[in-house]
């Protein structure tokens, strides 16, 4: 089930609402917990049997490690309890059939004669949202460690956090101490409620009306066959792909937030105009908020952080990016593409202070965005192979063929530039969205109706929709 879904929008978010609104304040949570079963179940209803395991280990981790009188043994057991099974957990089910790939590729090359690996490793089934939920389970865990949160108050209120439906499969990652007092007690009111269907209606919106078109030019590009990309042509793919998981996944986060905001909650940021940043610096500390705030203070921060010279700051950095790749997706493109934005962090990081001159702001946007528009070549690709083939064909290495004049004329049809255009405006001149509403005043309810209005009719017509970031 998908924000962007039929089902979604007219009949679970209603019934959910109805329900939720229908019960005491006091079980509120419990309710919402239930409702936010139900949704997750709705891809493998086994996949909950999962979550909810996961759920019960930090809970009674959480109470080893803030028990009265508790050695610091015992906390520390507790604390690894936690992280070794919700690693462990998510290592099996995410990169199972990652390992015995890679096992069995080297036992080819090797020469070495038998089965490889097990073949129930090459069958296992990814369960959505994993990465996100096991982060923010196991993150419960460690801030009670550290002393950054308390423990909760009860099995519901912890199971409501680890479950809650809005953010639940995509994000934001959401820690504990931000929604604690939350989820003992939260405001329930109109001007609130009105806030967050807004907003949701301009996240959707965005899915509908931008990030799908987009995802249409990429799939295009990406999916062409040998010498079917002319350079012009591969640039422009990129480019729509690069707005495609923007506007995707920031989409989510409105809808996350607004959904959030209808149930009183108020969740954080994810995305604050990341292509406008004009350093890969400035770039994580706009895009995916969570994720890099999380990486910095649970991996970047207990390696060293930038504490130990800077020669250490630089192998920290491309550790983190490298972990943070493999945590998007079990394929050496992933791999690459943080290992990419590890090594530009850590060249940033070991010229400060040492550049001669400053580029004008224009250019140093223009020179980031370019950048990472490589990078997500290789995020995108689905092998090594095409990753190669495309950036051949990006810096001049391809077209020509017949195949190439044809995909050239679907892509820049007037229509498909009349959307880019539109997205650039977006994505380089437009504040983003929690700002717009901000900025909006009288208006802002009638334009989100519209744009829902509008996007309802157009997502009935359209094809492919579901969201980038359920795969990782």
């Amino acid at each position: 089930m998908f924000f962007s879904s039929h089902i979604f929008l007219f009949g679970f978010l209603p019934i959910a609402l109805l329900l939720y609104y229908l019960t005491p304040q006091r079980g509120r949570s419990f309710t919402l917990t239930c409702l936010s079963y139900v949704f997750y179940g709705w891809w493998n209803p086994w996949f909950t049997l999962l979550m909810f395991g996961s759920t019960v280990v930090d809970f009674l981790c959480g109470k080893v490690i803030t028990a009265e009188g508790a050695s610091e043994r015992k906390r520390k057991a507790g604390l690894w309890v936690s992280v070794i099974v919700n690693l462990a957990v998510l290592g099996f089910f995410k990169y199972a059939v990652f390992v015995a790939g890679n096992i069995n590729v080297v036992a080819t090359w090797m020469g070495i004669e038998g089965p490889g690996a097990p073949a129930f490793l090459t069958n296992v089934i990814l369960p959505v949202g994993i990465s996100f939920y096991t982060f923010q389970s196991m993150s419960y865990s460690i801030d009670l460690y550290r002393g950054h949160a308390q423990p909760a108050r009860s099995f519901p209120d912890f199971a409501c956090y680890v479950s809650m439906f809005p953010q639940l499969v995509a994000g934001p990652i959401v820690r504990y101490g931000s929604v604690a007092d939350q989820l003992r007690s939260r405001t329930h009111s109109l001007d609130g409620f009105l806030a967050g269907m807004t907003r949701f209606n301009f996240g959707f919106a965005k899915k509908i009306l931008l990030a799908n078109p987009m995802g249409g030019i990429a799939d295009w590009c990406f999916e062409a066959g040998d010498h079917a990309l002319s350079w012009p042509v591969a640039w422009v793919g990129v480019l729509a792909y690069a707005f495609q998981i923007y506007f995707d996944f920031s989409a989510y986060s409105d809808m996350a937030l607004g959904l959030g905001r209808m149930l009183g909650f108020r969740f954080p940021e994810n995305f604050e105009s990341p292509y406008k940043s004009r350093s890969i610096t400035e770039f994580w500390r706009r895009w995916h908020i969570s994720l890099s705030s999380f990486l910095r203070d649970y991996l970047y921060i207990p390696l060293g952080g930038n504490r130990k010279g800077r020669a250490r700051t630089c192998a920290n950095l491309l550790t983190v990016m490298l972990i943070g790749g493999f945590w998007h997706g079990a394929q050496w493109t992933f791999v690459i593409w943080g290992g990419m934005h590890g090594v530009w962090l850590a060249m940033e990081r070991w010229g400060r202070g040492k550049t001669a001159f400053r580029l004008p702001a224009a250019v140093s946007m223009i020179l980031t965005f370019a950048g990472i528009l490589v990078t997500w070549v290789f995020f995108r690709s689905e092998s090594l192979e095409v990753a190669i083939r495309y950036l051949g064909a990006m810096f001049g290495g391809a077209g020509g063929y017949e195949a190439a004049s044809l995909l050239a004329a679907v892509v820049f049809r007037p229509v498909h530039l009349a959307q880019l255009a539109v997205c650039v405006a977006i994505a380089f001149f437009l504040p983003n969205t929690g700002e717009i509403l901000r900025k909006l005043t009288g208006w802002k309810m009638a334009t989100g109706l519209v744009l829902l209005f509008i996007s309802v009719r157009v997502m009935g017509v359209q094809g492919h929709n579901p969201f980038l970031y359920f795969q990782f």
